[in-house]
Parts: structure tokens; C-alpha cells; sequence
């Protein structure tokens, strides 16, 4: 896919070719890619080579592929995501020097959500100890005939694996962890992508990437008979809610635009469309929180956020604590960092006139790392 007008790849190509002690480049692509590739993409000359390989039918294939072509002479070897495209030099030096080190290196950050195993029926088996897990990323650096040996003994025993240091860990072979970065994501999804331009566009104007991000959110629904009223996941009352094909709750829905629009990650009726049944009478506090889960991914962490919910009736201020808490339980943030407020307009307008109610929301986000300093 293109970024910036460029292949997605090419942006990782040049942070690999910015290391002087990278001397082969061995890029995997598609079969029908390959011409292309080797035409737009190959910048071989005199102090390093680099060549295009066909991959295989999966990741372990391709990569198989791709160290065929090594030279015998090289004594390290970086495997790449190519869908990683601002993996740093600095990064891969580091890994590079790990490896030699210690034989083999990956670059990773420590997990910071909690995380559950989960049985075949959705149920939770237990929950890990997160001070333990990382998430990790490419580059993944091995002395060649390691890699090459655990790639052999794969095969021999068919053995497939999501990356190559699960192979030369089934060697009993240790792999060290080195510090990967927050940029370093791999672009999976569309958000992924949108996120992608902005880090580029960034980059472009001589800065890093925006040390915080802001979105505001709105949201409206009239009364309807018969619903429970629903406000920031709390249940005010029982009869005369809100009208909608989920729970109708506004002050969740205001708040998931407004950390959407930080992310630059489209809008709620795009992520949840009202013409899906799966989330007819859903609670919007679980959207709220996947939508929390998408932050996260992102690489973002909630530096605060302010609503305020509009309605003539009923009286909010009994239920405003309760609400900050739900709403920073389903984002897994502090509660001091969520602000509710409840106005009137005093007559005037649809919530005036007791039509209905509205919600508006801003959010600020900042850096996972900044957050966790």
C-alpha cells in the first residue's frame, strides 16, 4: 500500500540502509510484485547488495526464502515486518549489537494492559502477570547459523511459529529483549494507516510526532417510553431513556467521538454502525472501552477528558460521580482525569423543551511512554 506516495516498505528500507553495518538486503514480496519491486525499490551499490525474493504461501515460507539468498559471509541477520515503516536506526543498531552479544535479540516493549487467557468458549482461563509479558516487535536479530539451524529444525519437524525467535527458542536457546519504540507500529488495520500519515506528515514538518492530541465529540437522542435512561453507563432511571439502536447512552457515545477524532480514526457510527444488529441494545460503556483498546494500541493514554451532558430533567448531579467512574473503568483510567459536568438551557431548545438530551466531549491524549514516566 502507498504512504506518502511511497510503497509502505520503502520507508523501512531506508532506516536499514541509514546502518553502516547493514551490508545485504533481501526484500520478500509477492510474485507478481517482484518485478515491480526489483524496478522501484532496489538501491544496491558498491558497499552493499540487495535483491528481491519471491515469498512463500505464509510469514516462516517467506523468511525460509529470503535466508537462502544470504551469503554465507554475513554473521548476523535482521528479520523485518516491512509493515513496520518508522522502525528507527537506532533500534536496529541496538538489536544488532544485542545479538552479537548474546546470539539473538528482539525488540519489544512491556505490556501495560492487563492480559487474560482465554478458553475456546470465551470464558477467562486466568489473568497473566503482566510484568512479565511484551509485545513484540521487528527488527529480530540472530547470529546466522542459529537462525539458520532453527529454521532447519522447523521444517524437519513442521513446526510453524508467528515469528523467528519462537523458533530458536524451541532450540533452548536464550533470546534477549531489547527496548523497542512506540513508533514502531505495524500497520494492520485502517486506523493503522490513518495513523500512519499523521506520523509521516509530522515527521515532514521537521518535528516529532505531536507530544498530545485533541478530538471533540457530540451526541443527541430524544426521549423515548418504555427505555431505561442510560448516561455515561449509569442507569438514572428506569422508564423514559433514550431512543437508539444501542443503549442510546450520549455522554459514552460524545466521548468515543472525542477520542476517535484525537486518533484521527473516523467517527462511532463507523466503528459501530446502527445497521449492525450485534449492537442493537448494546451498552455503549463497552464500546467506550474498545474504543479505549484502540487508544491503547494506537500508542496513546488519556491525559484528561470534559463532558458536559445537556438536559432540562432529570437532576444529574446525585449520579456525576458514579458516572466518572464508570467511564474511567471501562477506559482504564483515573478517575481524577474524567471530568462530568450536567447543565440546563433553561428552557430553551429540544433538551429545553424536555425533548431529549445531548452531550458534548473533548478529549486530550498523550504518549503511552510520556504517560508512563
Amino acid at each position: 500500500m502507498p504512504l506518502g506516495g511511497r510503497p509502505l516498505v520503502a520507508y523501512a528500507l531506508d532506516a536499514f540502509r541509514s546502518c553502516p553495518t547493514v551490508k545485504e538486503i533481501v526484500l520478500v514480496v509477492a510474485a507478481e510484485d517482484v518485478e515491480r519491486a526489483r524496478r522501484e525499490l532496489l538501491h544496491a551499490d558498491d558497499e552493499r547488495s540487495e535483491r528481491v525474493v519471491t515469498g512463500g504461501a505464509d510469514r516462516q515460507a517467506s523468511v525460509a526464502a529470503a535466508l537462502a539468498e544470504v551469503s554465507p559471509a554475513v554473521e548476523l541477520i535482521a528479520v523485518h515486518d516491512g509493515a513496520r515503516p518508522f522502525v528507527s536506526q537506532e533500534l536496529i543498531s541496538r538489536c544488532f549489537e544485542a545479538a552479537a552479544a548474546r546470539g539473538a535479540a528482539v525488540a519489544a516493549v512491556p505490556a501495560t494492559d492487563t492480559v487474560k487467557d482465554v478458553g475456546p468458549e470465551g470464558v477467562v482461563v486466568e489473568t497473566l502477570d503482566r510484568s512479565r509479558l511484551w509485545f513484540v516487535q521487528t527488527p529480530q536479530v540472530f547470529r546466522r547459523r542459529l537462525l539458520l539451524n532453527a529454521y532447519e529444525s522447523a521444517a524437519e519437524a513442521g513446526v510453524k511459529a508467528t515469528d523467528d525467535a519462537s523458533l530458536v527458542e524451541r532450540l533452548g536457546h536464550e533470546v534477549v529483549v531489547v527496548a523497542g519504540e512506540p513508533d514502531n507500529i505495524k500497520v494492520t488495520w485502517p486506523s493503522d494507516v490513518r495513523r500512519s500519515e499523521q506520523m509521516l506528515e509530522d515527521k515532514r514538518q521537521g518535528g516529532p510526532v505531536s507530544s498530545a492530541r485533541a478530538g471533540i465529540g457530540y451526541d443527541a437522542h430524544r426521549f423515548a417510553e418504555d427505555r431505561p435512561l442510560v448516561l455515561a453507563g449509569v442507569r438514572v432511571r428506569e422508564d423514559r431513556g433514550l431512543l437508539g439502536h444501542s443503549d442510546a447512552d450520549v455522554v459514552c457515545h460524545a466521548i468515543c467521538d472525542a477520542l476517535l477524532g484525537a486518533l484521527g480514526a473516523g467517527d462511532i457510527g463507523e466503528h459501530f454502525p446502527d445497521t449492525d444488529p450485534a449492537y442493537a441494545g448494546v451498552s455503549s460503556l463497552s464500546l467506550l472501552a474498545r474504543v479505549g483498546q484502540v487508544m491503547r494500541e494506537a500508542g496513546w493514554e488519556i491525559e484528561n477528558i470534559d463532558s458536559v451532558v445537556i438536559a432540562q430533567e432529570p437532576r444529574l448531579a446525585p449520579h456525576l460521580v458514579d458516572m466518572r467512574s464508570a467511564v474511567a473503568g471501562a477506559l482504564e483510567a483515573d478517575p481524577a482525569r474524567v471530568s462530568i459536568k450536567g447543565k440546563t438551557t433553561e428552557g430553551m431548545g429540544f433538551t429545553g423543551r424536555r425533548e431529549g438530551i445531548a452531550s458534548h466531549a473533548i478529549a486530550l491524549l498523550r504518549p503511552r511512554e510520556l504517560a508512563s514516566e
